[in-house]
């Protein structure tokens, strides 16, 4: 069943300004090629530094390791319509460059939106941060096909069905033990991947994926009817990736 999707704030963190009457989906008239003449607010998703990309062609550069500070769970699991989104509460942060960026959600998206030297992996996590000037950072994991995740267990076990609906953890998730004991990562400049596409994002990619279960796997695909979520690779052009 062909979904329409409607913008959701939530998934844009603190980018609002667009009404709930705006439509944008993953395929069809309201696809990703035509995100930025849905809307004028929308008009960024044609830019020149837009994400997802293929990450390729490294520079390297010596970056500096990403300070994880996460420690209090999220609660519960929201379908927006775009995807599975966990929410958390402030005690949850990275630094970088400096600076503290709070965790504020993580949400998924089948298959990955990202490619790593071309190479598409089944999904991927993004770990929505913002700092106190409303800048965006998102640490990118991916997620292979192989044993359940014992960390998102209860994340896919209680997702809801149903557009808007959302179902409380049966135990809170801690986002630090969602990812891999090694945090090496790529970094490049980018945008967020959904309208409005805003761009100025930190993007951090780590290197090392985790595994899901295949039936992990098909209970997202499930729970949004079948429907990808991900926004094709986008033109690097000239920003570098670093590593």
């Amino acid at each position: 069943m062909k979904k329409i999707f409607a913008f959701v704030p939530a998934l844009v963190v603190g980018l609002a300004g667009c009404s709930g009457d705006d439509h944008w989906g993953y395929s069809g008239s309201e696809g990703p090629e035509n995100w930025s003449m849905l809307h004028a607010e929308f008009s960024a998703c044609s830019g020149k530094n837009q994400s997802p990309i293929n990450l390729t062609n490294f520079i390297e550069s010596e970056l500096p390791p990403i300070e994880f500070d996460y420690g209090v769970g999220g609660e519960k699991v929201h379908h927006n319509g775009h995807t599975m989104q966990v929410d958390f509460p402030r005690g949850n942060a990275i630094t970088v460059d400096g600076q503290a960026f709070h965790l504020l959600q993580v949400h998924f998206h089948a298959p990955s939106e990202n490619r790593i030297n071309g190479k598409s992996f089944p999904m991927e996590a993004h770990f929505v941060h913002k700092n106190v000037d409303g800048e965006l950072a998102v640490v990118a994991l991916m997620l292979e096909e192989g044993s359940k995740n014992k960390a998102l267990e209860h994340v896919f076990d209680d997702m809801p069905t149903d557009d808007g609906d959302a179902e409380t953890l049966k135990f809170k998730l801690n986002a630090n033990h969602v990812l891999p004991d090694n945090r090496d990562y790529y970094r490049f400049n980018g945008s967020l991947t959904t309208p409005p596409c805003s761009e100025g994002v930190r993007w951090l990619v780590l290197k090392n994926s985790v595994e899901v279960s295949k039936a992990q796997l098909e209970r997202f695909s499930d729970a949004l009817d079948d429907q990808t979520n991900n926004r094709p690779v986008q033109a690097t052009n000239a920003r570098p990736v670093l590593q």
